[in-house]
């Protein structure tokens, strides 16, 4: 899998978090550490990758005074090949009850083999029950000096506030369509492979900001048709279900222009090509998102990382100057409808056809 392969080993290859890692860094140069954290955010975003490389920093023999470990040590190795005793992974939605957490005290009560710091990542651990979470408090109110504990959750509410109150919090965000498109765009070119932009760019916004599934479906791509041929977006559609990026822009044209006939034909056209109809409408609504913020304020858009270039960006910006405001919100409102209807429409397509019957003339 391309995204173990890829995985960032230090900081400076982490992508999208750079709150989190100038912060880290600075704890870390300074001394100042915290016995025990919290990753939150979306799946994919880099919880468990920023744990692990901090966990290399802490034991690094030969660190660098911005908190970069050096990567070539002994430990450092050893956490990036898997078998360090100083780096113990949890994952809190099997191994989350009170029996697994009672193991981790007794192993917290025994200094590191490397002598440095033990780190433990939990990982899911809005899934650890409350007995188990009662039993760690003793850790965070009184931990070994040796000890530092991370927690990584997907859903930061399910955690008792006892213990929220202990750590200290990272929010990770959800990665830009650009800067996953980078990153993919590195790993086709390390790989040799031959992947059109066009594709990148669509498993980019199709990612929804987690750069983990972007590389499984980059894996897919280049497992199904090897690193040697052209891999188009005609070809990567048929594999990954993509909406190609030019099909939001031509719907929405249609429907600016009052095209009624040409946006029901449009909606037969990706139900028979096998596309998934809910997902085409939760990328139109973000591209009408996009399109509103255009309208509003350009500026947004930019500072987001969320502006498309070339001619995609030209025809965002053409759309963005036709509509009417009062017709955007309208088309908002209808396709998040859409989107609800869908799941009790005996007749997929029908709650799209519904919507432009609605928003046409």
């Amino acid at each position: 899998m391309l995204y173990r392969k890829y995985r960032p080993q230090l900081f400076n290859e982490v992508v999208g978090q750079q709150h989190v890692v100038q912060t880290l860094k600075g704890a870390l140069s300074s001394g100042r550490l915290s016995h025990a954290y919290l990753f939150s955010g979306p799946r994919g975003t880099g919880k468990t990758t920023l744990a692990r490389i901090l966990a290399k920093a802490l034991n690094c023999k030969h660190r660098a005074k911005s908190g970069e470990p050096d990567n070539t040590c002994e430990s450092c190795l050893a956490i990036s090949e898997g078998r360090s005793l100083d780096l113990i992974e949890i994952d809190g939605a099997s191994n989350g009850r009170i029996d697994e957490i009672r193991n981790l005290k007794d192993s917290a009560a025994v200094a590191a083999a490397s002598g440095g710091y033990k780190v433990f990542i939990i990982d899911e651990a809005h899934m650890v029950t409350k007995e188990a979470f009662n039993a760690l408090l003793k850790i965070l109110e009184e931990p070994p000096a040796h000890v530092v504990l991370v927690l990584a959750t997907t859903d930061p509410q399910k955690i008792l506030p006892t213990v929220l109150s202990r750590v200290q919090r990272f929010d990770f965000k959800k990665l830009t369509s650009k800067e996953i498109a980078e990153k993919l765009t590195m790993i086709v070119k390390a790989e040799k492979a031959f992947v059109d932009d066009t594709v990148i760019a669509s498993i980019a916004s199709s990612s929804d900001g987690a750069l983990r599934d972007a590389e499984v479906a980059l894996s897919k791509l280049l497992s199904s048709f090897g690193d040697k041929e052209q891999i188009t977006i005609a070809k990567a559609t048929l594999v990954l279900g993509l909406i190609p990026e030019h099909m939001n822009p031509d719907f929405l044209g249609y429907l600016i222009h009052n095209e009624r006939s040409l946006a029901l034909g449009f909606v037969q056209q990706i139900y028979h090509s096998g596309h998934n109809l809910e997902h085409f409408t939760k990328g139109f609504l973000e591209y009408l998102r996009k399109v509103m913020i255009k309208k509003i304020s350009p500026a947004v858009l930019v500072s987001m990382g969320e502006e498309p270039s070339g001619d995609s960006g030209k025809r965002l910006a053409d759309l963005a100057s036709e509509i009417d405001s009062q017709h955007l919100l309208k088309m908002l409102a209808a396709f998040t409808n859409v989107r609800n209807d869908m799941k009790i429409s005996p007749i997929p397509q029908l709650p799209l056809e519904l919507a432009i019957m609605e928003l046409t003339h």
